[in-house]
């Protein structure tokens, strides 16, 4: 084929379909209808003489050929992106641009308040969203502008570029009063609290906890605790209410739990636990390594986390 024939919306589409391996969500990333996707994806396979995609489930996958072709396809629309944005300045007061961010339940409440402050203040026509997806579907949306950013504790997120924000550990919040949470502070001040004496306190203690958050899930079975957890919720956000008025312990990150126990009602226990440091990072795709826009929104975001309303 004679590359004058090629219409570069169509490698667009191609692209984004080979990444989301879904036609119709293909579509919906580029603002386009069902229909029109694969009208545009026949004329490619007609033009290449290649199916390209084939049904596999409720979704696509790529023929050996489109395996090929994706590489140079990528390599190509990225250097074209890279050549656009070079002498674009970009003007944080007067742009309107959609910010799309993955927070989880817990990263929703602590950093959108001064994320949503920062930009009314920098940026007051551009509009945030926050969508929360599976972890393995991150990196494919970071890719194909789906999400601009992706902000948590994302270990498994592979193949993106990654800038670490805060360290942060896990901690048990409980109620102030709990009879466990006054052993404890008992057994700090004695002159040295041995690891055993610890768990000792411990033994009793019953859990609440996230079936999302597979992190404190974990720990419970690593602290061999999982048979005393008595709750399972959808949200962290329900739990410090169901902690205040029972003798349930939650395991939660200690810049989260921090602001629930400054209101006097709850405290927190800081034991030794498996897993219980991780570092929050901020995730972006290579694909968009330079785009003005969205450099600005990565600097921002750095500078809020460097700030003290943000540090653990």
């Amino acid at each position: 084929m004679n590359i004058n024939d090629l219409d570069l919306n169509l490698l667009r589409l191609f692209d984004a379909v080979w990444r989301a391996g879904s036609v119709s969500l293909a579509a919906q990333q580029l603002g386009m209808s069902q229909p029109a996707a694969s009208q545009g994806l026949a004329r490619l396979r007609t033009m290449l003489g290649d199916a390209l995609f084939e049904r596999s489930g409720s979704g696509v996958r790529p023929t050996p050929r489109a395996d090929r072709l994706a590489v140079a396809v990528q390599m190509a629309l990225g250097t074209l992106e890279e050549a656009l944005n070079v002498s674009q300045v970009f003007d944080p007061k007067r742009s309107s641009r959609v910010l799309r961010v993955h927070l989880s339940d817990i990263g929703e409440a602590r950093f959108l308040p001064e994320l949503v402050q920062a930009l009314q203040h920098n940026a007051p026509g551009m509009r945030l969203e926050a969508r929360p997806l599976a972890h393995n579907k991150i990196g494919a949306a970071l890719d194909s502008g789906q999400l601009d950013l992706a902000i948590g504790f994302l270990p498994e997120v592979q193949d993106t570029l990654h800038q670490p924000l805060l360290s942060d550990r896990y901690v048990l919040l409980m109620r102030k009063g709990h009879p466990v949470a006054k052993l404890w502070y008992q057994l700090q001040k004695s002159k040295d609290p041995s690891p055993d004496a610890e768990q000792r306190v411990l033994t009793d203690l019953e859990f609440a906890a996230v079936r999302t958050h597979s992190d404190t899930l974990r720990i419970l079975e690593l602290m061999h605790w999982q048979h005393r957890l008595r709750l399972t919720v959808s949200h962290f956000l329900s739990l410090p209410g169901i902690v205040k008025s029972s003798d349930l312990a939650v395991l939660m990150p200690k810049n989260f739990a921090q602001s629930f126990a400054s209101e006097g009602a709850l405290c927190i226990v800081e034991p030794e636990l498996p897993l219980r440091d991780f570092t929050v990072s901020m995730h972006w795709s290579p694909r968009f390594d330079k785009d003005p826009g969205l450099l600005w929104w990565r600097t921002m975001v750095s500078q809020l986390f460097s700030s003290a309303g943000l540090q653990t």
